[in-house]
């Protein structure tokens, strides 16, 4: 899931996931800049780099036919201002570097502070200059990338000069919106479940400095839920309130973990649990560092949560129950926006509508094959069908689902080798807990392998379970996130997470694995597969219907129960969070389309001399790529191996 928009939570999710979030629909760069661009109340004069700027478009003139431009003056804030003058991989490296040091829990999650020279102690600043300083800053950072002649590049830079530009000018565009997103929702896809997350799964305890890290950062969450009521408040004047029923589940959870007793939060449970491996720690210092705990949890974390409480509480009288993005003052034009920022196409809400219909059909279509086959009748409800495979495939409790994803990711591991030449070398573990169904990637530094994380305390649906698996671990995110890492490139290309790349290869990966015969003797596992991919497909209907079609409530979780063969309640569970993340969810089957669509060309192209490998190193080998460029990498492949 994933990961600008994951930094608020992981990354992964994802953006990720993700979690991390974000790109851009292409927009060609201007064929010249303005001499003077003012991005600061504090301007620090300093002389653009040397190379001229010029049509990213079309090749630059001979130098015998243009002049050399003069230098170009560009008014800086001081944080930007030590970036000016290098050459295009040191500015890659060290702008990308200074986006990420403004978030440090980010930082830590990467496994980067030893490496960026920073401490594992602070949390985000989350208060409205600090994201407007971080704003200047991306806008900076823009405005010098155009400064360089993009044709005097290498085509290793010229592709890295493409995708930077992508995602800085999607960044810059998405400032206006800066009040139109839920900072608060539920689960940890949202504030607080992504700090939580953070503090109890990512943060490192292996050490005496770690583990008083932690302590400190425990200290700073009242200070970071404050700038989040602030925020909170802010949204509000702007007319954004969660809907009434969502900010009434949410303020009374808040609530709920306000008035817990501090030893029986998550955060201590997480820290005593992870300090009793920490060996360079005796029995007296285990106890102290608890007491530490237990005093700010009790300090800060508890009255933070009281804080968010009484915001959304107080919130509620004002809050309605509209659902759709589309009640907001620019409603409509954050959601053209956010369709294009997480599907990276331009495509419109009435587009992704209607290709959604399109392939909740077919596949419909499809799932009646499979259930012909099994002899159900042909009248039957989606839901009454789907109930008697999972009385049929059976069900797996507690201890025994763990081992089963085990096995699922080992057997997969071993037949990828016929499809993949490039994988990576970090590992990928299950994780077993009380939710789960997402992937966390690996710390760069090593210190943390790659991560899928699974509900293991209650009941899974064996029938359910491979697509899950491919798609969060083995060909799916962990390939393509923890290969990335890995890739000799800049590092905002190894890092950047493009959801519709992310994702549209996840849910490719659950494709890829029925075409490779993995699914062979097992139709339940089969419909499985069918009813992971409906669900992205019915996505589309519903997100758009909510957002921009004016759909109810009650449509719009109707709608997915006939389509999906969902039991109602965990329809609405799904319908919430396209309630209060508009948009993200559409990337998913956007992206998958997309990459089936171009494997088909390529297949269609080369006839015999297809390689499937080849085609699997230019979709993941890249790093992130958003689709449009993806394409066009595709193309070049195509049109370089037809030589």
């Amino acid at each position: 899931m994933t990961r600008r928009k994951f930094k608020e939570m992981m990354c992964g999710w994802l953006l990720l996931l993700l979690l991390a979030g974000c790109l851009n629909q292409p927009t060609s760069a201007p064929s010249t800049l303005p001499a003077t661009a003012t991005l600061a109340a504090i301007p620090t004069p300093v002389t653009a780099p040397t190379q001229p700027a010029s049509p990213t478009a079309a090749p630059s003139p001979t130098p015998s036919a243009t002049p050399e431009a003069p230098p170009i003056t560009i008014e800086l804030s001081p944080l930007a201002a030590p970036l000016q003058g290098l050459d295009i991989d040191a500015f890659f490296a060290e702008s990308y570097q200074a986006l990420l040091l403004r978030t440090p829990q980010y930082v830590t999650e990467l496994g980067l502070s030893t490496d960026f020279g920073v401490g594992n102690d602070r949390l985000n600043d989350m208060s409205d200059a600090y994201t407007r300083e971080t704003q200047g800053l991306e806008t900076a950072i823009l405005v010098l990338l155009k400064t360089y002649d993009r044709a005097a590049l290498t085509p290793e830079q010229q592709l890295s000069y493409d995708i930077y530009l992508w995602y800085l000018e999607d960044t810059v565009r998405g400032h206006e919106f800066l009040y139109d997103d839920y900072i608060v929702r539920p689960g940890v896809i949202g504030y607080p479940g992504s700090l939580e997350h953070f503090l109890t799964q990512i943060h490192p305890v292996t050490s005496r400095q770690d583990t008083e890290d932690y302590i400190t950062r425990l200290g700073q969450v009242q200070t970071q839920m404050e700038q989040v009521v602030d925020d909170l408040d802010r949204r509000a004047q702007a007319s954004v309130r969660l809907p009434r029923f969502i900010n009434q589940w949410m303020a009374s959870n808040l609530r709920e973990m306000s008035k817990t007793a501090p030893t029986d939060t998550p955060f201590y449970a997480s820290f005593a649990e992870k300090l009793a491996t920490v060996d360079v720690l005796g029995a007296s210092d285990r106890q102290d560092l608890l007491k530490a705990a237990e005093s700010a949890i009790q300090d800060s974390v508890l009255p933070g949560y009281a804080a968010l409480a009484d915001c959304l509480e107080a919130q509620q009288a004002s809050a309605t129950d509209e659902i759709g993005a589309s009640k907001f003052p620019n409603g409509r034009e954050y959601y053209t926006y956010i369709l294009q920022h997480y599907t990276t196409t331009d495509l419109t809400a009435d587009e992704i509508h209607e290709l959604g219909l399109q392939e909740v059909a077919r596949i419909r279509a499809e799932m009646q094959t499979r259930f012909d086959d099994l002899g159900y009748p042909a009248e039957a409800s989606l839901p009454a069908l789907y109930n008697r495979v999972i009385k049929e495939s059976g069900i797996l409790y507690g201890a025994d689902i763990q081992p089963a994803y085990e096995a699922l990711i080992e057997a997969a591991e071993r037949d990828s080798a016929a499809a993949f030449d490039l994988r990576p070398q970090a590992r990928v573990i299950v994780v077993g807990g009380e939710s789960g169904g997402y992937y966390s990637g690996p710390a760069v530094d090593g210190s943390r392998p790659g991560a899928f994380y699974a509900a293991t305390t209650g009941a899974d649906y064996p029938y359910k379970m491979p697509s899950l698996a491919y798609h969060e671990s083995v060909p799916g995110h962990h390939y393509q996130i923890a290969l990335a890492q890995e890739l000799d490139l800049p590092l905002f290309r190894t890092d950047i997470g493009f959801i519709g790349h992310i994702e549209g290869w996840a849910l490719y990966a659950e494709r890829l694995a029925y075409d490779l015969g993995w699914y062979e003797g097992n139709v339940y596992g089969d419909l499985g597969r069918l009813q992971y991919e409906m669900f992205r497909a019915v996505r589309l209907v519903v997100d758009t219907g909510v957002h921009a079609k004016g759909w109810t409530y009650d449509e719009a979780a109707t709608y997915m129960v006939d389509n999906i063969g969902y039991p109602r309640g965990a329809a609405e569970g799904e319908l919430w969070r396209y309630i209060t993340w508009p948009g993200q969810a559409t990337a998913y089957k956007i992206g998958m389309i997309k990459l089936l669509e171009l494997r088909q060309k390529a297949q269609d192209a080369l006839g015999d001399q297809f390689d499937l490998k080849a085609f699997h190193n230019v979709v993941i080998g890249n790093g992130g790529v958003p689709l449009t460029i993806l394409e066009r990498l595709v193309n070049d492949t195509i049109a370089t191996a037809g030589q």
